[in-house]
């Protein structure tokens, strides 16, 4: 049974690990489900995406999935074998996962898409909450991706869950301005953002 991942094709996460999967040349077959779909709810308990079918396996959390297929399939290794630099590469994954995810997306691209009144006018509580709380967060990432690299000096799965929320904040005018302010982080997207992986994943 060929490798199977399940969700919309414009969650950061499923990008992230179709992204880990396409570095390592694995073809895999990509299945669109929203969460708290029937298939998705059969799948990870509480119908988040993404999930993963592979040879009778069944996974829920992109960390576990972009682990998974990072040990079992041949090509580059996405997380080193050296303990410590695992580790570091886990640590800005997580930082991603959870830090930035939270604040870029959840806090501010979220609120831009949903969090509108009755004539349909963005309300803005949350978001000003959020763009308060990006030069901390743009000025860690800016020394973070200083080697070209999130985290480390050569492309990882870090790299992986960074990118696709890199380019959501985008979509708005101050996380695109918040991008192009920081110097390292812009020239790191730009060229990241011509991998193969990132564009065949783009939605």
């Amino acid at each position: 049974m060929p490798l199977e991942i399940i969700g919309h094709p414009r969650s950061n996460f499923v990008r992230a690990v179709r992204m880990v999967a396409l570095e390592k040349g694995v073809q895999h077959e990509h299945t669109p489900e929203l969460p708290h779909s029937d298939v998705i709810k059969t799948l990870h308990p509480m119908g988040q995406i993404p999930a993963m079918r592979h040879e009778g396996l069944e996974l829920f959390e992109s960390m576990a999935i972009a682990r998974y297929i990072d040990e079992v399939f041949d090509g580059p290794k996405m997380v080193p074998d050296e303990p410590s630099k695992a580790a570091k590469i886990v640590q800005w994954s997580s930082f991603a996962q959870t830090t930035v995810d939270r604040l870029f997306l959840r806090q501010y691209v979220v609120q831009h898409m949903f969090n509108k009144d009755k004539d349909g006018n963005v309300i803005r509580d949350e978001i000003d909450k959020a763009v308060k709380g990006f030069p901390k967060v743009f000025g860690i990432l800016d020394e973070a991706v200083k080697s070209g690299f999130y985290g480390s000096d050569s492309f990882s799965m870090a790299d992986c869950f960074l990118l696709p929320i890199l380019n959501s904040v985008q979509r708005y005018p101050e996380g695109k301005d918040a991008v192009e302010s920081a110097a390292n982080v812009s020239a790191y997207f730009n060229a990241h953002s011509e991998r193969s992986s990132f564009v065949e994943t783009t939605p």
